[in-house]
């Protein structure tokens, strides 16, 4: 760290207010209205910037409250502390937040950047039984350490370039999603896949036979889940052996965390057993489902995997989950589900397909994955002056 860095407190940077409430929160919140900024909004967010919320206060309610609005950042004080977040929308927010505004000699990003960094520093001043509080007064007092106004754009374009690249990638991953699912749809729901000469067979008048679901194309088939895949159990893993490898680790929320060792040959796709049944994971790579989730074993080779994944979320395995105590998912019931399956030569051209878009899938959540841990292992040693950053005047104005 160089001479030219300034140690000052927070409350030298910017103005800080605390969000508020208006009371009794029930008697204003609403299906629609002004967006509500609640804590979860912040943790269910993927990117720095919260774009939606799920709660709603009538109008009323906004001269009793913290008005925010785009570009602002904002600071959570309480439940999960020290987390900041750039507004992407006009909102109000609660007693739960702070507001961070008027800016003096720190650039805006490298702020959000240097409160990442600080974060654990200034959540253990905090107090709280249960929940932790961070008191506006907590922040403005807190000492940091900053690089000159140039040194700061520079730090705050090299992070911010990173969280960019990382979200443009997730929202390609969104259209391509999307595009997978509108061709799974296109094709075996509206029965419009391409005939022999390229066109849309039901509207160029492909025939049709009845079935138990409803007319279906000719040489189509219904059958069951079980005639197409079987359920297999995962395997019981440690908590402490979820943490160190590079292969993925999957519970029935998803990935939980990694191993050195895999138990199922990718791509595969993990359905919830247990907590949250019938929830469907898709996996490129060799992965390691635990015991509350079942791994597809398609029956007809492997050829099929995307089919499935699109077939058994069509079906709604979510609602068929069993158990009173702990929601569970009942794969005798789940085999007993009818399914549409095509004919063979259609299932193949589906996955020479679609199999493109699943590459484009996984090649972006490959480069997210380095992209995030080349951005968390440059934050700490750039906003700390460990790894210094040297700009000219000139350069600087290219930023």
């Amino acid at each position: 760290m160089g001479s030219e860095w300034k140690h000052v407190k927070f409350s030298e940077l910017c103005d800080i207010w605390r969000g508020g409430s208006p009371r009794p929160i029930h008697d204003f919140i609403r299906e629609s209205g002004i967006p509500w900024v609640k804590i979860a909004d912040a943790t269910s967010s993927r990117t720095r910037f919260i774009e939606k919320t799920k709660e709603f206060i009538k109008p009323e309610g906004m001269s009793k409250s913290r008005e925010v609005f785009p570009g602002d950042l904002i600071l959570s004080n309480s439940a999960t502390p020290g987390l900041p977040m750039f507004m992407s929308i006009r909102a109000c927010i609660h007693d739960g937040w702070l507001l961070l505004r008027n800016f003096k000699n720190v650039d805006k990003l490298f702020c959000y950047y240097l409160l990442v960094h600080e974060r654990e520093n200034i959540v253990r001043f905090g107090s709280g039984s249960v929940f932790t509080n961070l008191k506006t007064d907590i922040l403005k007092n807190h000492e940091v350490n900053i690089p000159p106004l140039p040194e700061q754009h520079a730090i705050a374009h090299i992070l911010g370039s990173l969280d960019d690249k990382i979200e443009l990638n997730r929202r390609m991953n969104q259209t391509l999603q999307a595009m997978a699912r509108a061709i799974f749809k296109h094709w075996f729901i509206d029965f419009e896949f391409p005939n022999e000469n390229g066109e849309p067979y039901k509207s160029s008048g492909g025939e049709t036979i009845n079935s138990p679901l409803g007319p279906i194309p000719k040489g189509w088939r219904i059958g069951r889940i079980e005639d197409v895949c079987e359920f297999s159990y995962g395997k019981a893993l440690k908590a402490d052996k979820r943490i160190q490898g590079r292969i993925p680790v999957y519970g029935s929320n998803g990935q939980i965390g990694w191993h050195n060792e895999s138990l199922v040959s990718g791509p595969g796709i993990i359905v919830g057993r247990k907590g949250n049944p019938g929830l469907i994971h898709w996996s490129k790579e060799d992965f390691f489902p635990i015991d509350t989730t079942f791994y597809v074993v398609p029956r007809v080779g492997k050829s099929i995997m995307h089919f499935l994944y699109f077939a058994l979320k069509h079906v709604d395995l979510p609602r068929l989950s069993a158990d009173s105590a702990v929601p569970g998912l009942n794969r005798n019931i789940a085999y007993m589900q009818q399914l549409v399956i095509p004919t063979e030569q259609l299932l193949r051209d589906f996955e020479n397909r679609i199999s493109i878009i699943f590459d484009l899938l996984q090649t972006n959540c490959w480069q997210n994955q380095s992209l995030s841990e080349l951005r968390d292992s440059l934050l700490p040693k750039l906003v700390s002056g460990e790894i210094r950053v040297p700009v000219s005047e000139k350069e600087d104005d290219q930023l």
